[in-house]
């Protein structure tokens, strides 16, 4: 466990009162940092609306400024331009290349830059960064020619990319993840042939819908959606990008409204991609009070406004196929079980001990210093409901979805909170808090 920080302040969280009123969360995370790659490998300007102005989008911009693509400012309701460079015009940067906390950035890159040939490129990233996995994208990319250097066999940052030629071919990955898939298709629009990745389940199409609407050449298909085929040789056209908002981002309020009484919000414009939606049908299968407004499609994303109110949960069990669907919400989801009539069960999320940290374990520890009854498996979590929270001294230990969804269980504690590193929100909500003291109201 790390240690709180004494240098910043922690953050009171009063127990009491209820949610009211609407809000519009931030752009997802994802499609932010695909708009910003993919605008910048294009020909031409691509123009951004609602890209999240958080810290690991913050990070893609600097690392392709770096290498020579304009990219304007980054301000909150402002467009963002990016100046594409084309499929190869990415210069060889000066220094090392800094993504931050952003393993998102880290793993786009590196699929990003293994073709860039005769260049050479070093990433690196803060402390958590840095003990975070690589080399379950640096082992498919050497399967097409890359060639990655770093810590423990290249599994660790700070990592060496030598560009190389490379050569399409058929990659099965180990897990479903939008991040190993993603930087395997970015390496493909450069390969020579054609490049085909097949995924064991589903794991977000944002890269899929987004290079399609750039103009790459790519087909999707095999049983559940699981193959994707990139061929390589079309030009990148840059485009208008409108960012929806974020259900992860979401998933905060329509957890935080469905456990506490009185509680009524409308989240509004938010991404419904359906391979983004498991949160939905865990909160349906909880039998929690939740309609879908005003569905709508927003440059070739599905979108709509989430109305939540609270009322009695059932016990969930989720594993298999729906994990890759939801799983940046499974510590608000922890926090639901919580409050619900029975056992929660979550299996075959053992992907989430390499996330920003170990959420696995970081979610048994605080929520049990809040009084759950939780139990913690190698690959998730038994969470029995029905016992009332109390308030605790708890610590983000520095991740952006454990400090809101500890924010969301001080809000239905007897007693109030103490939150160390709220801070932590920033990295993909930097109005969480403003939002919190807004929405809540007194019973």
């Amino acid at each position: 466990m790390s240690q709180p920080n004494p240098s910043t302040k922690p953050l009171p969280l009063a127990a009491g009162g209820t949610l009211r009123g609407t809000v519009q969360v931030p752009g997802d995370k994802s499609i932010s940092h695909r708009a910003l790659l993919f605008g910048a490998i294009s020909e031409g300007v691509t123009r951004i609306e609602g890209l999240l102005p958080a810290e690991d989008p913050l990070s893609t911009a600097a690392c392709l400024r770096a290498m020579g693509v304009g990219v304007s400012e980054i301000r909150a309701g402002e467009p963002v331009t990016v100046e594409g460079v084309g499929l190869d015009g990415f210069q060889e940067p000066a220094d090392v290349l800094d993504c931050g906390n952003s393993g998102t950035t880290m793993r786009l890159m590196l699929g990003l830059l293994a073709g860039r040939v005769d260049r050479h490129f070093v990433l690196t990233g803060d402390g958590s960064l840095r003990g975070r996995p690589m080399r379950r994208v640096g082992g498919p990319l050497a399967e097409m020619g890359a060639v990655i250097h770093g810590r423990k066999g290249g599994n660790f940052a700070p990592l060496a990319v030598l560009g190389q030629p490379l050569r399409g071919t058929t990659i099965h990955t180990p897990v479903a993840s939008a991040q190993v898939k993603s930087a395997i298709l970015l390496a493909a629009l450069t390969a020579a042939g054609p490049t085909t990745v097949i995924e064991p389940a589903q794991s977000r199409d944002h890269s899929e819908r987004m290079l399609r609407a750039f103009g790459a050449q790519l087909e999707v298909g095999g049983p559940g959606l699981t193959q994707v085929t990139l061929t390589p040789g079309a030009s990148l056209r840059g485009q208008d990008v409108v960012v929806p908002g974020d259900i992860s981002s979401a998933a905060f309020w329509l957890v935080a409204a469905a456990i506490t009484p009185g509680a009524q919000l409308t989240v509004q414009n938010v991404g419904l991609n359906p391979s983004r939606t498991g949160i939905l049908e865990v909160l349906e299968q909880m039998g929690a009070r939740i309609t879908v407004l005003n569905s709508r499609d927003v440059a070739g994303e599905p979108v709509g406004d989430l109305q939540v109110s609270h009322g009695p949960l059932q016990a969930f069990e989720i594993g298999g196929d729906l994990i890759p669907r939801l799983v940046d919400e499974i510590p608000v989801l922890a926090v639901a079980a919580c409050c619900a009539e029975g056992t929660s069960r979550i299996r075959d999320a053992e992907e989430l001990r390499v996330k920003e940290t170990d959420r696995l374990a970081v979610m048994a520890r605080q929520l049990g210093a809040m009084g759950a009854r939780i139990e913690e498996f190698e690959d998730g979590l038994a969470i029995t409901g029905s016992s009332p929270l109390h308030g605790a001294v708890v610590d983000s230990e520095t991740d952006h979805r454990v400090a809101m969804s500890l924010a969301v269980a001080a809000g239905i504690a007897t007693g109030d909170s103490l939150l160390h590193r709220p801070e932590a929100a920033a990295v993909s909500y930097p109005g969480f808090w403003d939002d919190l003291a807004r929405l809540r109201q007194p019973t």
